[in-house]
Order: C-alpha cells, then sequence, then structure tokens
C-alpha cells in the first residue's frame, strides 16, 4: 500500500489573514448581540477590520478577511446558505466592490470615513436590491430604505472613524523617535 502525504505550509500572511479574518468573525458576535429596533440593521463593527486591512495590506487581503468573515460566521451562527448567509454574501461582495472603486478616489479627500460611508451603503444596496429580485419581489420593501439609508450613514461614519483613529494611531506609533541630546 503506498501511502502519500500532503502538506501544506501556512505562511506568515495566511497566519495574519487568519487572526483578522478571527477578529472580524468576534466583532460580528458583537454585532448580533445588540438589539436594535429595526431587524436587518447592524452596526458592522467587523467592517472596522476590513477597512483597516484594507488600508494597510490592499485589497486582496481585505476580500480574504471579508470572505471568511462571512464564511464561517454563517457556520457558527448556523446560518449557511440561508437567507441570510446569501444577503451577507451580497452585500459583502458589494461593499468590496465599492472599495475596490473608492480606492482610485484620492486619498487624500476620501479617507477611511467615507470609504466605509461608501461601502455601508452599497452593503445595504446589495441587500435590498438582492431581497427584491428573490426574497420580497413588492415595491413596498424599498419603504424601509431610508431607515436602512440612516443607519448605514450612522454606523459606517462610527465604523470609519474608529477605523481611522486605529490607523492614525499606527501611525503614530511607527514614527520613530529621535534620541534627544
Amino acid at each position: 500500500m503506498i501511502r502519500s502525504t500532503i502538506e501544506i505550509f501556512a505562511t506568515r500572511d495566511d497566519h495574519h489573514v487568519s487572526r483578522m479574518a478571527a477578529l472580524a468573525i468576534g466583532l460580528s458576535f458583537v454585532d448580533a448581540a445588540i438589539p436594535l429596533p429595526v431587524p436587518g440593521i447592524k452596526p458592522g463593527f467587523a467592517n472596522i477590520v476590513v477597512l483597516i486591512v484594507l488600508a494597510r495590506y490592499g485589497l486582496r487581503t481585505a476580500i480574504w478577511v471579508s470572505l471568511l468573515r462571512v464564511l464561517a460566521g454563517s457556520l457558527l451562527f448556523g446560518a449557511f446558505l440561508s437567507p441570510g448567509f446569501f444577503l451577507s454574501l451580497c452585500g459583502a461582495l458589494c461593499s468590496l466592490a465599492a472599495l475596490f472603486l473608492a480606492s482610485a478616489l484620492p486619498e487624500r479627500f476620501f479617507g477611511a470615513v467615507s470609504r466605509s460611508i461608501i461601502a455601508a451603503f452599497a452593503h445595504i444596496s446589495g441587500q435590498l436590491m438582492l431581497a427584491y429580485f428573490w426574497l420580497i419581489p413588492h415595491v413596498g420593501l424599498f419603504s424601509l430604505a431610508p431607515f436602512f439609508a440612516a443607519a448605514a450613514l450612522l454606523f459606517g461614519t462610527v465604523n470609519g472613524l474608529v477605523a481611522a483613529h486605529f490607523l492614525e494611531c499606527e501611525k503614530v506609533e511607527a514614527v520613530p523617535q529621535v534620541p534627544i541630546q
């Protein structure tokens, strides 16, 4: 009998992506624990991690972190392949597409806060469109759009401010200290 062994070695980048995805999944649990008055509205704290990863490591790593969060989060919540999983996946894909397009905008004017708001609006727009074309094909669904837009603006701003704060703290720590003589 011939035995073959397949060895897969994880790189340093693989470990980094898995740590960031684990952090994003943990923040998804925090989202789920917060009761909000309108179903379907969540703070989206995991997007803070995605924004930081996007700024530090680029779009490719941010895509990995976001998609791993959606997949693993749905498995842990017991929602894999449910309508909630597909709504989350669609929102994440639309958000990533918007972040890709926003990456072409000048960073001087479009920082973490504006990108977070753009991503939040793309996320909720994608979810509303999927819900309309798949789950609830009734125009009355769009009467919820103002509530979702207000939540996207509020939580997009808050998440962007938190991400910007962490990114700014990182810049301050990265500045080498010159000894005083």
